[in-house]
């Protein structure tokens, strides 16, 4: 009797612990769910500024650096303005910061509608037109600032004609050479072609993108980031094959350093960055007239056919190494290879 007794006494500490610990299991798993926030919850100026950055991609407290050589934004108030009343402005000049301060919708303009007040560094406040504010400002990011000129059409033309002329000249002299080029004297290395191949297949997206999706690339333009996975798919494709650029351009020079001598290394790499720029300017002009997707896949045809027909390597050195279109004496060592 006294050993059931003990015994029950021993069970009885392990049987409380057990219960205490199901207790607590149970409490851990029940989670307390936030409550959604309800639309009657936010002020009526938020719900402005949310429903305004939905379609501009940009609110209050966003911040702008002035790209033109200067912007005028009005002292007094957009209504003072459109009613012909005497306002004064002041200037604001290239290189200054702004920040958002307050976004006014007005009807009644007859020019733009939406007026933005800004404040600059000196925390002076001035209004301007939307339309005017984004012709003479940018985001203040690095990656805005790059979209920004290289989206610029004068530039872009003007990139493209002088980027065409240099190319044919420099491609003209290698030729009179019979210096190493890609697509055309090429070295065994696929690593070029590669490159030229992505640098023409992400212009053409980055082309389609402006002209089926250009609400995408505004939103990227106003809030760029560099990680492709969290931004939408063709985006993120985009994204990679920009970071796929950067990784063969590396791969591509360091073959390239290995299989010439110096001097021929450095006028190849000028040529395969002569054709890549100029694929660049061809295949993001010429995809927004819808011509461009159809020269890809002729230029993808080419540039394969050409690898593939003369710079592919079939053989290796015995000696050294090196590679090796046909048998024979290697140019490298001079070891004949049977």
């Amino acid at each position: 009797m006294m050993n059931m007794k003990r015994a029950a006494s021993l069970k009885s500490p392990y049987i409380l612990v057990m219960a205490l610990t199901f207790i607590l299991m149970l409490s851990s798993c029940y989670e307390h769910r936030r409550r959604a926030p309800l639309a009657t919850e936010f002020s009526e100026r938020q719900i402005d500024s949310l429903s305004f950055f939905t379609t501009h991609h940009y609110t209050n407290n966003y911040n702008f650096v002035v790209k033109s050589d200067s912007l005028a934004l009005l002292q007094q108030q957009p209504e003072e303005y459109i009613s012909g009343m005497q306002t004064d402005t002041f200037m604001v000049y290239k290189g200054s910061h702004l920040v958002v301060a307050d976004i006014r919708m007005m009807p009644a303009d007859p020019i733009d509608s939406v007026w933005i007040q800004l404040a600059n560094d000196t925390s002076a406040f001035g209004w301007t037109h939307e339309s005017a504010l984004l012709k003479s400002a940018m985001p203040d990011d690095s990656i805005s600032a790059f979209i920004s000129d290289f989206s610029d059409n004068h530039v872009i033309i003007f990139l493209g004609i002088i980027i065409i002329i240099g190319a044919l000249y420099l491609l003209r002299s290698m030729f009179r050479r019979q210096a190493r080029i890609v697509h055309f004297n090429d070295i065994a290395s696929f690593y070029p072609t590669l490159l030229c191949l992505i640098v023409a297949t992400a212009a053409t997206l980055y082309a389609g993108i402006q002209t089926f999706v250009p609400q995408m690339w505004q939103h990227f333009y106003f809030h760029p980031t560099l990680n492709p996975f969290s931004v939408p798919l063709v985006l993120c494709v985009f994204l990679l094959l920009v970071w796929a650029m950067l990784i063969t351009a590396l791969a591509a020079v360091d073959d390239v350093r290995h299989q010439l001598p110096f001097n021929e290394a450095i006028l190849y790499i000028g040529g395969l960055a002569a054709v890549c720029a100029v694929n660049y300017i061809v295949f993001s002009i010429t995809t927004l007239y819808y011509v461009g997707y159809i020269l890809l896949v002729i230029y993808y045809y080419y540039a394969l056919r050409q690898y593939f027909r003369h710079s592919h390597a079939h053989y290796v050195c015995g000696k050294c190494g090196a590679k090796l279109h046909d048998k024979g004496t290697c140019p490298y060592c001079g070891t004949v290879n049977e």
